[in-house]
């Protein structure tokens, strides 16, 4: 429990001061000289996936039923409507990938996994953390498929 709120307080704090602004396609975001992780496009996406790399949705539920998932996507609820964190978030995201393997984030549009991208890398030890910037939306509007639930 202890764990959980020195993870939550921080990725909350960042989120709340994060820009909206996304960095730009395949480029490591950096805080400092530090790369922290890279940002993808949906083409990279889909070769990552072809290399079998984690691939994990962060969004809720009704997100998913609403849009679809990205095929092999490990559907794991980071924050729920109100933006609380998640409690088994790192169990369940711990159970599909180790931090010494690579994984892939989506969301919707690309905000919520910059901030979990980041909360990997600094707070867990995530080596190798890929954030799709555009999001299931931008999968979609490139008219790519999804498994719909």
């Amino acid at each position: 429990m202890k764990k959980l709120l020195l993870l939550t307080i921080p990725l909350l704090l960042f989120i709340t001061t994060a820009c909206d602004s996304a960095t730009s396609s395949s480029s490591k975001a950096s805080a400092g000289a530090a790369s922290l992780y890279t940002n993808i496009s949906n083409g990279e996406l889909a070769k990552l996936l072809e290399d079998r790399i984690t691939l994990v949705d962060i969004r809720r539920p009704e997100e998913w039923k609403q849009t679809g998932v990205v095929a092999g996507s490990n559907m794991i609820t980071l924050f729920d409507s109100r933006g609380r964190v998640n409690p088994d978030f790192v169990s369940e995201l711990q159970k599909v990938s180790s931090s010494d393997k690579p994984v892939i984030l989506i969301c919707r549009t690309g905000n919520r996994t910059r901030a979990a991208s980041t909360m990997l890398v600094k707070q867990l030890g995530y080596k190798d953390v890929y954030n799709v910037t555009r999001g299931i939306t931008g999968w979609i509007a490139d008219k790519r498929q999804v498994t719909r639930l």
